[in-house]
This record gives structure tokens, sequence and C-alpha cells, in this order.
């Protein structure tokens, strides 16, 4: 039997019988997603792997359709503005996650959530946020998981009605990290590391547009990757406030070879631990780079810094301090917010995440020699 491959034109072919919709608002999302889907045909993945694959694409083509479709229903959306937004991001696995949900416990700020990123048509009232229908079925979907799987909880501390990264938007433009984390895709990868992101930024926005038409807010955003992009994040959303993320590289990037590999397995059943250390890393540096090198443009004062080690140890007293930062008020309520969220979610809540560098041909020396410039620029706490 002949090896099945991903076929562009009947991806979108399938996107739109599944939603009976036909206009994308661009093509913007094409290269990508031919270059991605070459990438994925020359990889000659199993079979059930391209079956995966397929879906994912066809679920992120869909969801662009009804992006589309709801925005033209409603265009006057796209004439409210998003002000001040926050944007966290950092190099992968330093506390991204853990900072972001601390800022959406503060009842003041609004954030994407998992269950209306997946399902953002029609978008939510904002008194139904955390009990639409749609949350409610994720967040049982949710429990039944860990309870069949507990494991899982060791590796993403995520939940329907928590705040989730960007890319699980960013994503229906074909223009994300999370499509080079579905194989080994060098060509992909190395496309995505010079393209111009403008189009997925103003496709953010566009989402972001549609979320807020009945649940508005002072937008809190989160992805590790905002920070390959400032320079073009900023060109949509000039008055963005801007918060790097700081944590020990190595064990960073362990965890986020570790986080790959996962991707990998799911999606291929393949895992090559030698080409997941030399591209994490890789990938790490490039983080670490063009954050470095957009602060040294933008001005040291434009980047907020915030070390994992502080958060971890104090987060109260960090959040505090951060808010000062961003010239918000740190109310009783975001600090009522955001104790209620740390007691219901110790670290370790579901058991540790364990990796060792060495699994992936990675060594501390290496590392340490790659992210040079970083190490001797900022005072990061050592874990090791």
């Amino acid at each position: 039997m002949a090896q099945q491959q991903l076929v562009a034109d009947e991806l979108i072919g399938e996107a739109r019988r599944a939603t009976g919709l036909e206009r994308f608002d661009s093509d913007s999302f094409r290269e990508g997603l031919e270059i991605f889907v070459a990438d994925v045909n020359g990889s000659r993945p199993p079979q059930a792997a391209i079956e995966r694959l397929r879906g994912a694409v066809v679920a992120a083509l869909a969801a662009r359709l009804k992006t589309t479709a709801y925005l033209e229903q409603r265009p006057e959306l796209l004439q409210r503005p998003i002000e001040r937004p926050v944007f966290v991001f950092g190099i992968p696995r330093t506390g991204t996650t853990l900072l972001s949900n601390l800022l959406a416990a503060d009842p003041a700020r609004r954030s994407p959530l998992t269950w209306e990123i997946d399902d953002p048509v029609p978008p939510p009232a904002k008194d139904a946020l955390y009990t639409d229908p749609r949350a409610l079925a994720r967040l049982e979907s949710e429990r039944q998981m860990l309870a069949a799987r507990p494991e899982m909880g060791r590796y993403y501390r995520g939940s329907a009605i928590y705040p989730n990264e960007c890319m699980f938007f960013m994503q229906h433009d074909f223009k994300a990290l999370i499509w080079e984390s579905r194989g080994k895709l060098p060509n992909y990868r190395d496309w995505l590391f010079q393209a111009d992101v403008s189009s997925t930024y103003r496709y953010h926005k566009r989402f972001l547009q549609l979320l807020q038409a009945d649940a508005p807010g002072n937008w809190n955003l989160k992805m590790p990757s905002h920070g390959l992009w400032i320079q073009t994040l900023l060109a949509v959303y000039p008055d963005a406030r801007l918060i790097w993320t700081h944590r020990d590289p190595l064990t960073a990037t362990g965890s986020f070879c570790s986080i790959i590999a996962l991707s990998h397995q799911a999606f291929t059943a393949k895992v090559d631990l030698e080409w997941l250390g030399e591209n994490c890393s890789w990938q790490a540096l490039q983080h670490a780079e063009r954050i470095m090198d957009a602060r040294d443009a933008l001005g040291e004062e434009r980047i907020i810094d915030v070390h994992y080690a502080n958060l971890a140890r104090q987060p109260i007293e960090t959040m505090r301090a951060l808010y000062r930062a961003l010239g918000d008020e740190f109310t009783a309520q975001a600090e009522a917010g955001m104790r209620a969220w740390l007691a219901d979610n110790p670290q370790d809540k579901f058991g540790r995440h364990e990796y060792k560098l060495a699994q992936y041909g990675l060594s501390p020396s290496k590392v340490e020699a790659l992210l040079e410039r970083y190490l001797s620029r900022y005072e990061v706490e050592r874990e090791g």
C-alpha cells in the first residue's frame, strides 16, 4: 500500500466541508502550510501519524474559517482597541506558565483561556468565562484524562479555565513553533526562524478582538516565542508591556527537550534524541539572543525581568514588584486570587517532571558555552 501524504489543497477542502464555510480572511497561512506539509511528507511518518497531523491541520484551518465568518458578521469588533496588553515570553520552560497563571488570577485582567481558544465561536459572555457549557465539558474531559493518566499532570500545568499560549491560535496562520514541534522538521524550522510573521500578529489581534466581543478586559498574553519577534509584535501592539522570564538555562533546556520529545512521540511515534538536543538548545539560544538584541535596540527599561527563582520562592512579593514595574495597582483582589491559585496548585502537584541533559546528547558545559552571552549578562540562579 502506497504511503499516503498530506496535500495542502485537500486539507483546506476538508476544513471547508467540515465547517460549511468558504472564506478565509487572507491566504497568509498558505506558504507556511505548504512548507510544513512538504517537510512532514519528506520525513515519511507512519500512517497513524499522518492522520493525527491531518486532524490538527484541519482543526486549525476550520478555526480560522469560523473566526473569519464571525468577524464578518460583527465587523465593528475590528474597531475595538486592545490597549497596553501584557506579553510574557522567554527561553522555553522558564516559568512563563506560572507567571501567566498568577497574572490571570487577578480579576482585573483578561486572559485567553484554553477552552475559548479551542472553541472561539460564539465568543463567551463575560460572566460565563468559567461556566460556559463548553468550559464545563472540557473540565470534565480533563478530570477523566487525569484519572486515567495522572502522570500527564507532571508536564504541563494547564486547565480548560486557565490561560493558554498564544501559539494555540497563532497556529492558524501556520507560522508557529507548535507546527515545528510535531516532528523532525528542519526545513519548516529554518523557514520559520527567518519568516516575516507580520500577518501572524495581525491575525493574533483579530482573534483577540473576537474573544473580547462580549468579555473585554486588559489582556494578559503568554508565549515563550513572542521573544523571537518583539519588533514585529510592537508594530501591531505599540503600547505592549513586555515581560521576560529568566531561569537556569540548563534546567530549562533539559525540560524543553523532554516536552518536545512527548510531542514527537504523540505525533510521529519516533523520537530522535540527538536531534532534540541539537534543536532545542539551538532554539533556546535563538530566544536568548533575539530578546537581548531587541532590548539593545529598544532600551533596557522597555522589557521587565522576572526571575523564576524569585517567583517560586516568594511569589506574592515578586508579583507585587512586577505590578510596580508595570505601573498597575496590586489590589487586595489580585493578591487574594493569586494566593488561592497557589494554594490549589502547589509545585509538583501531579509529581515531578524529571529529565537529564545527557539523554539528549547535551552536557552542562556545552549548554553554558552556547549561552555564554546570556549567562554573562544576567545573574540567573542555578538549580543544578
